[in-house]
């Protein structure tokens, strides 16, 4: 038996729970709104756009600012911000020949919050 397969759990019988399976099935989303939100979580799975929402977090700004606070090209940031945009969790003005971004809504700021205190939380 392999190391993986030791450390793993299992009941002793096999019993299927009818009613709470009853219930989970009444509560789980349709595929489609499963597969949006795994598309979802897989922006916050690239560091570059974590950073940028940071920045975000405490101001608006543009792609010069952001390029700078980051260390980073424009085309870099820019690219970035397009797969945050396109996400609905940035949002974009024009002022003159600026372009400023932000945070779409408070809900971004929430889901940052929660993930920075699951991974803070002693196990």
């Amino acid at each position: 038996m392999s190391e993986v397969e030791e450390k793993m759990e299992y009941c002793d019988t096999v019993e299927v729970h009818h009613d709470l399976l009853n219930i989970v099935k009444d509560k789980m989303p349709d595929e489609t709104e499963l597969y949006d939100l795994a598309e979802l979580f897989k922006v916050f799975g690239d560091s570059t756009r974590i950073r940028i929402l940071f920045v975000l977090f405490e101001a608006e700004v543009c792609v010069c600012d952001l390029a700078q606070a980051l260390n980073m090209t424009q085309s870099a940031i820019s690219h970035q911000l397009k797969i945050l945009r396109q996400n609905k969790l940035v949002k974009s003005r024009r002022e003159g020949k600026s372009i400023f971004y932000s945070l779409a809504d408070n809900h971004v700021r929430t889901i940052i919050a929660q993930g920075c205190e699951h991974i803070e939380e002693d196990v």
